[in-house]
């Protein structure tokens, strides 16, 4: 028969492994992460993870990552797509292009411009409730991650050509 205090001691064992182990797996996530993570943008995921970008997106940043989701993507014309598509730098160039470093979150946004990582500058606007990125509207906004913050966005940036 166990005695009271040896119960109280593998409850309390037990409870702390179990909390320990819960916090390990709710653990801050990087942008990278997060956007991987996340069932709406499997293909920027897919688009980060070919052209060499998720481990940019993990290091500190911080980073503010305007993301396009995959019902985004699907409003590119398929001509266009395959054309960019053959040019990888074009590809990554587009990547950067929705990365702006610093943590922006939605209700902070500003009129004006801010850089990307990609060297040029995009546009941005808040209208009431409403934040925009050049011509996409956020639809899901201020996804924390440990180095950023995310927002889904309803179009794909394109950057300006140089």
């Amino acid at each position: 028969m166990i005695n009271k205090r040896t119960w109280l001691l593998a409850t309390t064992a037990a409870a702390t492994l179990f909390l320990a182990g819960c916090a390990n797996l709710s653990g801050p996530k990087s942008v990278a992460d997060t956007i991987a993570a996340d069932p709406q943008l499997t293909t920027l995921n897919k688009l980060i993870q070919e052209h060499g970008l998720a481990d940019a997106l993990a290091q500190p940043g911080p980073f503010t990552v305007f993301a396009p989701t995959d019902e985004a993507f699907k409003t590119v014309p398929s001509r266009a797509w395959e054309s960019l598509a053959k040019d990888k730098d074009r590809v990554a160039a587009l990547i950067k292009f929705h990365v702006v470093p610093g943590t922006m979150m939605a209700a902070n946004i500003r009129n004006g411009s801010a850089p990307t990582l990609n060297g040029a500058k995009v546009a941005l606007s808040q209208a009431g409730n409403f934040a925009t990125v050049e011509d996409a509207v956020v639809t899901t906004a201020d996804i924390k991650a440990s180095n950023g913050v995310v927002h889904h966005i309803d179009r794909v940036l394109v950057p300006p050509t140089k």
